[in-house]
């Protein structure tokens, strides 16, 4: 299978989803463009740029209108942060700045009733409630026809749309060394950076076990979704 990896810095790679037997390409749509239909399932990371910066970031509006294209033709995708809230985007969802802060660090995140049945978030891929790995200043508003499949205190962190596309809040792609990588960026420092590098450190390892069989998840259901199509 053919896994097009979408992109949005040099700080915010596709890591550790890069499953074994598949081809990845990585792919930059600010740098790139618009990707060519050659792949078979996507992936769209995180970036420092936020969810409705289009003045500042024009490319967004195309990749958005890209995504609904996707979103469309039932092609299986899954988004990480920033790819969540522009799949919402797509699919016809608000998004905004959280209002209480950002979540940066270690969150509490619950599944609903219908995130512990889903092929890709369900109980057998995650608990049903695990600490996830956050680092985001906006949220978005579960579109239209979609089911919510996971959440935190404050924000909604999963979501289904149709049956090839997932989307969720937080980071299960993260090394360590990413995050490490986050923490000491000067335009985005994190309170408490020193309990952060802490928690980092003990909890990063079981948070990759997991971050792993979501991906393996993933995979699994868009070859379904592929085998279905033939």
């Amino acid at each position: 299978m053919r896994i097009l990896s979408v992109v949005h810095s040099a700080h915010a790679k596709t890591e550790l989803f890069r499953p074994a037997g598949h081809e990845l390409e990585e792919w930059e749509f600010g740098v790139r463009g618009t990707p060519p239909d050659a792949y078979d399932a996507y992936m769209v990371f995180g970036g420092s740029m936020h969810a409705d910066q289009d003045e500042a970031h024009p490319w967004l509006t195309p990749e958005v209108q890209w995504l609904g294209g996707l979103i469309d033709r039932g092609v299986p995708v899954l988004g990480v942060c920033l790819g969540a809230q522009l799949l919402s985007r797509a699919a016809g969802g608000r998004v905004w700045r959280i209002e209480s802060g950002p979540e940066i660090g270690w969150y509490d995140v619950e599944l609903t009733v219908e995130g512990a049945a889903d092929p890709v978030l369900g109980t057998h891929v995650v608990p049903a409630r695990f600490e996830a790995f956050e680092w985001h200043h906006y949220t978005y508003e579960v579109p239209a026809g979609a089911v919510e499949l996971a959440r935190s205190e404050r924000c909604t962190q999963a979501f289904r749309l149709g049956e090839a596309c997932w989307a969720v809040q937080f980071h299960p792609e993260v090394s360590h060394a990413q995050v490490l990588g986050w923490i000491d960026e000067e335009d985005d420092p994190p309170a408490g950076e020193a309990v952060l590098r802490a928690e980092t450190a003990e909890k990063i390892g079981r948070w990759n076990e997991l971050g792993l069989s979501l991906c393996d998840a993933f995979v699994a259901a868009a070859e379904r979704t592929l085998a279905r199509a033939a």
